[in-house]
Formats: C-alpha cells, structure tokens, sequence
C-alpha cells in the first residue's frame, strides 16, 4: 500500500488543529476532549465537503469529453479539495457533533480557527509533492521546478514556476498568528474569531488565486474561486461588524458548559438521566 505525501499532510494539518483547537477551547472554559468529540464528525464531512466542491467546481476535469473518469474523481489522495466545501460541510457536521456533544458551537469555532489555518497551510505542503496548483512563469530564487508532464498545455518551454501553495501555506500560518493576537486583544467571542479567519484567508487566497495557472471555470473572465473569496469575505466581515455590535465581549465560562450540562450527551443512558433527574 502506497503511503502518500499528500494523505499524511492532511492527517498531520487535522491532528495540528485538533490539538490547538482542544488547547484554546480549554482556556476559554470548556471541557478537555470537547474539540476532539466534535471533530469526529466535522473531519468525514470536512472531506467529503471539500472533494465534493472540487468535484462540482471542476467537473470537466473527470467527466467531460475527455475526462478522467468516476474512478479518479474518487482518487483524492492526487488532489483535490476545494476549502470552500470543506468548511460549509465540515461546518454541518461540527454542528451535528456540538450538537450530540451538548455544547455551543460559536465558541468551538472561535477556539478551532487558527487551528484551521494551520492545518490548511501544512495540507498545502501536499501540493509541493504532488506538482500541482502552482503560478505562472517565473525567474525569481525561488521559484518552483515543475516536471515537463505536470506542466500546462503551452507551457512546456518553462522550467520554474510560482509556487503559489507556498504563498497560501504562509499566508495562512500569518492568519493563525493574527487571529490569536486579535483574540486575546479584542477578547473576541460568539463566532468572531472564526469570522475574522475566513475574512483574512479570503484576502490572500483572492491574489493568490490570480497567480495560478491551472485550469478553472471563470465568470465575467474571472476565476470562480475569486468569486468566491469576495462573497465569502464580504459575508465574514459584515458578521464581524453586525456580531460584535449585538453581542459584544465573549461567552462566560458558565455558558461554555452550561448547554451540556441542561442536555448532556445525546448518547447517554436514559435510565441514568432518569436516575439522576429523580436524585
């Protein structure tokens, strides 16, 4: 069984979020073990998300005229994740885990979020091995040296290119950094520091989309992903502004865990809660 780049960069990115994401939640008031219940389930969907964006956004890729095939829009250790799908699905199942979990969802997501950002820097460095979703041409140190089979149709004749993962890795690794700082600076709550994630990824990933080369779907000339950064950055940062207006500050500790305490785990014994009721 083949081990691949790209499948051990991802696992790596979601135990490097996990991990944080338990750390901060903790700090904030929350239970130990919390982050860890609730990725269980937002890490299937998370993938599925992000593969079935890729899948939707690229469907020539594999099912046009000359397309791959079912068989390799099922291959998604050669790449492939659209981060857009992955955090509206993957958002779905954290929801469904806060939910079984018995806590707030807001205040998960505000201590996941640089975790996030970290997780999709290290899940870029896949790219690197895979050769793939990089820039155009260039001379500069440290450009990228692209195999000639990997390199686009009408661009055989260039050896180095921009290694536009790279730009998005430490571009994303620069947000983790500033989401924590605003956090503790701004005492941010109620979904705003996952707000202020999504705002700051959508600037970098909108000029870094513009250096890639790789095929994509356009609209009025310009590529859907782009598209997409505007909307998804306009809707974060009109959140950031709207929430921290009627809900200032953040949750209380007593607010972390007082949901789970009022429902408890939805996988609990009935007979135990009755007992306990009863007490």
């Amino acid at each position: 069984m083949p081990i691949r780049a790209y499948a051990l960069a991802i696992v790596l990115g979601i135990v490097v979020a996990i991990w944080l994401g338990n750390k901060r939640y903790v700090a904030r008031g929350g239970k130990p073990g919390v982050i860890l219940d609730i990725a269980i389930w937002a890490v299937p969907f998370g993938i599925i998300g992000g593969r079935l964006y890729h899948l939707v956004t690229d469907w020539q890729i594999y099912f046009g005229s000359e397309g791959k095939g079912l068989i390799a829009a099922l291959r998604i250790w050669d790449g492939g994740l659209g981060i857009w799908g992955a955090v509206a699905l993957g958002a779905l199942g954290a929801w469904i885990g806060a939910r079984r979990t018995g806590v707030m969802l807001p205040p998960v997501a505000d201590a996941i979020a640089p975790g996030i950002a970290l997780a999709q820097a290290i899940g870029r460095l896949g790219n690197y091995f895979n050769q793939e979703l990089f820039g155009s041409p260039t001379d500069l140190p440290w450009g990228l040296e692209i195999a000639i089979e990997n390199r686009p149709a009408g661009y055989e004749q260039f050896v180095t290119f921009h290694p536009t993962f790279l730009y998005e890795a430490l571009w994303l690794v620069g947000v983790a950094l500033l989401v924590i700082w605003a956090d503790r600076r701004f005492h941010m709550g109620h979904g705003r520091a996952f707000a202020l994630y999504v705002f700051l990824y959508t600037l970098g990933r909108g000029w870094i989309e513009i250096l890639r080369i790789d095929s994509a779907n356009q609209i009025l000339g310009i590529r859907l992903n782009v598209w997409t950064s505007i909307i998804v950055g306009l809707g974060a940062l009109s959140y950031l502004v709207i929430s921290s207006r009627l809900r200032p500050g953040r949750e209380e500790h007593q607010e972390l865990n007082r949901e789970q305490e009022r429902v408890g785990p939805q996988d609990s014994d009935p007979e135990e809660i009755a007992s306990a009721t009863k007490d």
